[in-house]
C-alpha cells in the first residue's frame, strides 16, 4: 500500500512539475517572439498591442548566429533541468544548472564572443541571470520544491527581463 502511495505521489509531482515545464517554455518562447514595448525601469504595456521596440544588439550575422545558438542551449537546458527535478535526479539538475546557466557558460560565452559588441546593460542583464542560476545550482540539493522553484522562477524572470528588453539585429 505505502508504495502504491508513494507512486502515486510521484505520478502527481510528475504532473505538477511537467505542466510547470511547458508553462515555463511558453512564457520564455513568447516572450522571446513578443513584440512588446518596454524599458528598463518602466512599466510594461500589453505585449500583443505594442510594436517591438526592443533594443537590438549590433552583431555580425555569424556572431548573431552563434548568440542565437547559445540562447537556444539555455532553452534546453531548462527543458532538461526541469524533467530532471520531474525525475527527482537532483545531481543532474544541479549539474546543468551551474555548467549551463551559472557563471561557467558567461565565461565561455565572453571568450567565444566580442563582449565590447554587447551594450553594458545587456551585460548587466546576463550577469543577473547567471547569479540566479548560481543561486537555482545551490538551492538544488536541498530537494525541496518550495525552495527551488521560487529560484527557478528567478532564473526565469532573468531571462524573460532580457528577451523583453533585447534583441538580435535582423538583416
Amino acid at each position: 500500500m505505502s508504495q502504491s502511495v508513494s507512486r502515486s505521489r510521484y505520478k502527481g509531482k510528475q504532473v505538477v512539475l511537467g505542466g510547470a515545464s511547458l508553462g515555463i517554455l511558453c512564457v520564455v518562447l513568447f516572450a522571446g517572439c513578443a513584440k512588446v514595448e518596454h524599458r528598463h525601469g518602466e512599466q510594461r504595456s500589453n505585449p500583443i498591442l505594442t510594436s517591438d521596440v526592443r533594443h537590438p544588439i549590433p552583431l555580425s550575422p555569424a556572431t548573431g548566429s552563434e548568440h542565437r545558438a547559445v540562447m537556444l542551449q539555455h532553452l534546453e537546458s531548462i527543458q532538461v533541468i526541469v524533467n530532471a527535478l520531474v525525475e527527482e535526479d537532483y545531481e543532474l539538475a544541479k549539474g546543468l544548472t551551474e555548467t549551463h546557466l551559472g557563471f561557467f557558460m558567461h565565461r565561455q560565452a565572453m571568450a567565444n564572443q566580442q563582449p565590447e559588441n554587447f551594450p553594458p546593460a545587456y551585460h548587466d542583464l546576463a550577469m543577473a541571470h547567471h547569479a540566479a542560476a548560481e543561486e537555482l545550482a545551490r538551492i538544488i540539493p536541498t530537494k525541496d520544491l518550495k525552495q527551488i522553484l521560487p529560484q527557478f522562477n528567478n532564473v526565469l524572470k532573468a531571462c524573460v527581463a532580457c528577451h523583453l528588453e533585447y534583441k538580435l539585429r535582423t538583416s
